[in-house]
């Protein structure tokens, strides 16, 4: 691990001290730079704390870069200013003590010592600082012994954890969130204290929980964070939905699988292949729905019918819950959820043209995803049955691109839109337009004509024929 001069020995921090030395202020870098640096992990955010007015040191530093005074960001009623210096970011902020109303996670803020600041810190691993002035050059102040608790790979509150935690309760969040990150053990005194503090999250914004949340969920193995969740009980209090699926019913001496656990190795399995956010959530959620459809059927054993489309129903109620976006990203994951059987069905069966001309345009662009997801949603401890499955999968794949290069159907755009039908037939917007489409569009899946007005041209007249329309253009001129 590194030492404090190691972690502070790029040049930028040599111009951080020396502002720091000019306006005589005691400065250092401290928190999460200072962890990850000794970690070696990549950190480009630097957070500098000085005994004095951040905003002023802010101010002296852009000047060792040769920056105009607008370049700094300056957030008066925080007392902070950040400046963008290449790919580093710096935060600069005046050393404070904290004191806490219990009905608000937002503290009343004095000014302090060093030692003030270090112990309003959530961790002991965040609250070590090297000091950046010339006098002291390099010196790490580990008050804590956050360098101990690294080597150990341990979560610990600097202070006692029940008031850590209850001053402000989204550090229990962010407890399960390095834990997570980092594949740290979470200390059990501080672990008791998540168990204790639990119902202090009501006063933390879901905008707040939420945002820790996908952290997690970005980890290299997101289940672990989930697990700790479950354990210390926070998960039931802001995921209610996803605790619905733990557990294993027995009729008849038949169980199931236990579809929370499954999910957590769906999300680890997506996980090792993507790092886009809302794939991962489209594993989190693929199954949501199976606990509202679980069904008994004699000589069958359970059945989970409709858990596709009653999930994909489900997803913006709990992505509005969560105060997740309802734009494109949750639509995608509506999409995924909604599909996630399709490609699995069409590798247990003989696959038709058809089928997988309607895969193509259903998944459209997100075909990669929806493909990605089904693989990873293979999870039987059968090694022969995962490679059987596999295969298929990679037959499924090879066919959906043979077809999507002869018919071009990822992103399928109908030629006989409703303009066409309208100027075809000289009518106006109305049901017979729907029904032509419709018609239309069918016909290009089961492959009976090819997405071109010259192929579908005798089918949309006699369409419209069934419809008492007569054409009143022909193909030439519409063409």
């Amino acid at each position: 691990m590194k030492e404090g001069k190691e972690i502070v020995a790029d040049p930028i921090f040599s111009k951080i001290g020396l502002a720091a030395d000019r306006l005589g202020v005691d400065s250092y870098v401290i928190g999460g730079y200072v962890r990850d640096a000794i970690l070696g992990r990549d950190c480009k955010d630097i957070d500098v704390v000085c005994i004095g007015s951040g905003i002023d040191l802010a101010l002296e530093v852009a000047k060792e870069f040769d920056l105009p005074e607008h370049a700094v960001s300056v957030f008066k009623n925080f007392g902070t200013a950040m400046i963008k210096v290449d790919d580093w970011d710096l935060e600069f902020v005046g050393a404070r003590k904290e004191s806490y109303n219990r009905d608000s996670r937002k503290p009343v803020v004095e000014e302090g010592t060093l030692e003030d600041d270090q112990n309003r810190r959530d961790f002991t691993i965040n609250a070590m600082a090297v000091q950046l002035n010339k006098v002291n050059w390099g010196k790490l102040l580990d008050p804590f012994n956050g360098l101990d608790d690294l080597k150990a790979k341990i979560i610990r509150t600097p202070l006692a954890p029940g008031i850590t935690f209850s001053d402000d309760p989204l550090r229990m969040m962010r407890a399960v969130r390095f834990a997570a990150q980092l594949g740290f053990d979470i200390l059990p005194e501080t672990f008791e204290a998540l168990k204790t503090e639990k119902d202090r999250l009501s006063i933390i914004s879901m905008e707040r929980i939420s945002d820790e949340l996908n952290k997690m969920i970005l980890c290299k193995k997101p289940s672990y964070g989930f697990l700790l969740l479950d354990a210390c009980e926070i998960l039931p209090i802001i995921f209610p939905e996803f605790m619905k699926l733990k557990g294993v019913d027995t009729e008849d001496g038949k169980g199931h699988k236990d579809n929370f656990y499954h999910t957590l190795q769906v999300l680890d399995n997506i996980a090792e292949n993507t790092d886009d956010l809302w794939w991962r959530w489209a594993a989190i959620l693929h199954d949501i729905a199976k606990p509202q459809t679980k069904r008994f059927a004699q000589g069958k054993g359970w059945t989970f019918h409709g858990h596709e489309e009653m999930g994909a129903r489900q997803v913006p109620n709990i992505f509005k819950r969560l105060k997740l976006p309802l734009n494109e990203k949750m639509k995608l994951v509506q999409k995924l959820v909604r599909l996630h059987l399709r490609p699995i069905a069409l590798s247990k069966e003989e696959i038709t043209a058809s089928a997988l001309r309607r895969l193509l345009f259903e998944a459209g662009e997100e075909l990669e995803a929806l493909m990605t997801l089904c693989r990873a949603d293979i999870t039987s401890k059968n090694g022969d049955k995962v490679k059987r499955y596999l295969r298929n999968f990679d037959i499924v794949e090879q066919k959906l691109k043979e077809v999507e290069e002869s018919d071009s159907l990822r992103n399928f755009q109908p030629v006989f839109s409703g303009e066409i039908i309208m100027q075809v037939f000289d009518i106006g917007p109305g049901r017979e337009i729907g029904l032509i489409k419709i018609a239309m569009r069918e016909a290009v899946l089961e492959g009976i004509i090819r997405n071109e007005l010259a192929s579908g041209w005798d089918l949309l007249i006699e369409e419209g024929r069934k419809l008492d329309l007569k054409p009143v253009v022909s193909l030439a001129e519409i063409q």
